[in-house]
């Protein structure tokens, strides 16, 4: 298994059936032995994290 980068989310839910707010808020990297180092830029006080693949993006023609 190689390191793989994967982005950081902070989740704040609105309730209410409103759609929840997703902030980037730093990086990981899944190293060799299937651990994870996280480095975030700021530290939510409430809501989740949520660690995902970075999406593939389509280029424009």
């Amino acid at each position: 298994m190689s390191v793989q980068r994967k982005e950081v989310f902070h989740i704040k839910d609105l309730g209410d059936g409103k759609k929840s707010i997703w902030t980037r808020i730093g990086s990981a990297f899944t190293n060799k032995d299937g651990s994870i180092n996280a480095f975030l830029d700021v530290i939510p006080i409430d809501g989740r994290i949520h660690i995902r693949d970075p999406r593939v993006t389509k280029e424009k023609e």
